[in-house]
């Protein structure tokens, strides 16, 4: 568990998946990261490779209260607004690092057992099999299943949230960018305009 685990990328697209087979997670505006926990040590890796452990010790804390001694958790670390939605710029600021939580999305080892090659409704039900006993500083990311995506897109831009990633449930967990992950983002929200911000700074 100490290396090999990188990070599966969800491709942009600008329309959701409606089928059956298709899961849909609404998008924090969060960093992405990894919780790994190698019995009484948890080490917090971002996508760059940095170490967070000491930044956030609320999600620390809370994956040693787990039962497991042995995991792998994809997700992100989230602080919340007042409104119960995720605030990117008290985030960034770095002035709350205790409240940040993490949503965790996946797993992709637990027990000392390698899930990746898990189709992702097993792995669905192994990620709420461990947080089952609810700890407060890590959750279990909520989804909705089907036809529903694309309501479901239009609802979150409503309540002014960043978007949907969808995901097939059959699918493994591969690392890199997946056709199997599908991320359409709400226009109108300030995380689409950082991207193309950096894409025109970019350009220059």
């Amino acid at each position: 568990m100490r290396q090999g685990f990188k990070f599966a990328l969800p491709v942009k697209a600008a329309k959701v998946p409606s089928g059956p087979d298709w899961l849909h997670e609404i998008k924090h505006d969060g960093y992405r990261m990894m919780v790994i926990r190698e019995q009484k040590v948890v080490r917090l890796l971002t996508m760059n490779g940095h170490d967070w452990t000491k930044r956030y010790p609320w999600i620390v804390e809370s994956a040693l209260r787990l039962r497991q001694e042995r995991f792998v958790l994809d997700g992100e670390a989230v602080l919340l607004g007042v409104d119960g939605v995720s605030d990117w710029s008290g985030l960034h600021s770095r002035k709350y690092d205790n409240e940040v939580q993490f949503y965790a999305f996946d797993i992709l080892a637990g027990g000392g057992d390698d899930h990746r090659k898990l189709p992702l409704s097993l792995r669905k039900q192994n990620l709420a099999a461990l947080l089952a006993r609810r700890s407060d500083g890590i959750h279990a990311a909520s989804y909705e299943q089907g036809e529903i995506g694309p309501d479901l897109f239009r609802h979150a831009c409503l309540m002014g949230l960043e978007g949907l990633v969808s995901k097939h449930r059959e699918r493994a967990y591969l690392a890199g960018r997946c056709a199997h992950w599908v991320k359409v983002k709400n226009p109108k929200h300030p995380a689409y305009r950082r991207v193309q911000d950096q894409f025109r700074d970019r350009a220059k």
